[in-house]
């Protein structure tokens, strides 16, 4: 799983101009899904997300979580993030898993990180053509990949 999180002020997820997803200080997560992800990966990525200290403490010091500021996540499904654009000015997408695989590992990903956050989260339309907004804090985005855990 290749995941880029950003600590948001606050962000949405607009779908056929409806807000399916709204939220205040938090993260905003968009989540890549290839076939080689497994339960494992999910725990681990969840565990990260809710865990790292990318809020700042009363000091100014990034030392706090989204657990620690009591704050909120919204994932989004990005297929996109597994583009391959070695060869070309076309990116291909083979590595990004197909519906049937990813949508039951996004709706894993979405149980796990509200267990782990405890409280639901929000989320984008899997598949749909989303409009996500947000006001990125810092800016900091941090980038993941579950198969490269530096």
């Amino acid at each position: 799983m290749k995941a880029v999180i950003q600590r948001v002020y606050r962000s949405s997820v607009t779908v056929e101009g409806k807000i399916v997803a709204s939220i205040g200080e938090g993260l905003l997560v968009l989540v890549g899904i290839e076939d080689a992800d497994n339960d494992e990966d999910i725990s681990w990525l969840s565990g990260k997300i809710v865990n790292l200290r990318i809020f700042n403490d009363a000091n100014g010091v990034m030392n706090e979580s989204v657990l620690d500021k009591q704050g909120d996540i919204i994932l989004v499904s990005q297929f996109t993030l597994h583009a391959a654009t070695k060869k070309g000015n076309r990116p291909s997408y083979i590595k990004a898993s197909k519906p049937e695989v990813a949508i039951p590992m996004y709706e894993k990903m979405i149980a796990q990180l509200t267990r782990d956050l405890g409280k639901p989260i929000g989320t984008g339309v899997f598949g749909a053509d989303m409009k996500v907004e947000l006001l990125n804090d810092g800016p900091v985005t941090i980038v993941i990949d579950t198969k490269n855990r530096e």
